[in-house]
């Protein structure tokens, strides 16, 4: 196949030329931009201007006051507080206090007193205790014993119900557990099964 540009029109032997004179034009726009010097006294008239306006257009800050206090309920009455009787009775000022001496060969009554058992209704909820209640056999039995007892509800399992649901619980004394309470709910059915399976 014939080749049929000219050499007028071929470009290739020029590409050298074209490249240095971009090269040439790219650093005289480089060297003219460092160059390049702006009047500072116009830059300090435009700062000053802009500094009064804004000190024009100030704002003044308002503040909203807060209603005063109700004024406090009326003192009740010392004829509602106290029942005073109409009668005119006299009353005797002088208190009659009996002599009451007591001789060693006189017998004097003793009575027993029984003392009430008091009831422990709540005992004392530890947080932190000196020895902390475990589960027989460790964390790991802990675990093997949940995995066992634990029986996904079908409801949730059929709406892709899925999370962690956070029960609180107290161990009594005798190692019994007391007051399930669920502390941070995740669907009923799953917080049904987790307070069944801790008690």
């Amino acid at each position: 196949m014939e080749v049929k540009k000219t050499t007028k029109a071929d470009l290739e032997n020029k590409k050298s030329i074209f490249l240095q004179i971009g090269l040439m034009l790219a650093l005289a726009l480089t060297w003219a931009a460092f160059e390049y010097k702006v009047d500072t006294n116009k830059t300090e008239i435009m700062d000053t201007v802009a500094d009064a306006v804004a000190d024009e257009e100030m704002v003044p800050v308002t503040t909203q006051q807060a209603p005063p206090p109700p004024p406090p309920p009326p003192a009740p009455k010392v004829s509602d507080v106290l029942a005073i009787a109409d009668t005119d009775e006299d009353f005797d000022d002088e208190l009659e206090i009996e002599d009451v001496e007591a001789d060693a060969d006189e017998e004097v009554e003793v009575k027993e007193i029984e003392e009430e058992e008091e009831e422990e209704t709540e005992s004392k909820v530890f947080v932190r205790a000196e020895t902390m209640p475990s589960f027989p056999g460790g964390p790991n039995a802990m675990y093997k014993f949940l995995a066992k007892k634990m029986r996904y509800p079908t409801i949730a399992q059929e709406n892709g119900i899925q999370g962690r649901v956070f029960v609180g619980f107290v161990v009594d004394k005798d190692g019994s557990i007391t007051n399930v309470k669920v502390l941070r709910p995740v669907d009923p059915y799953l917080d049904k099964e987790a307070v069944r399976v801790v008690k």
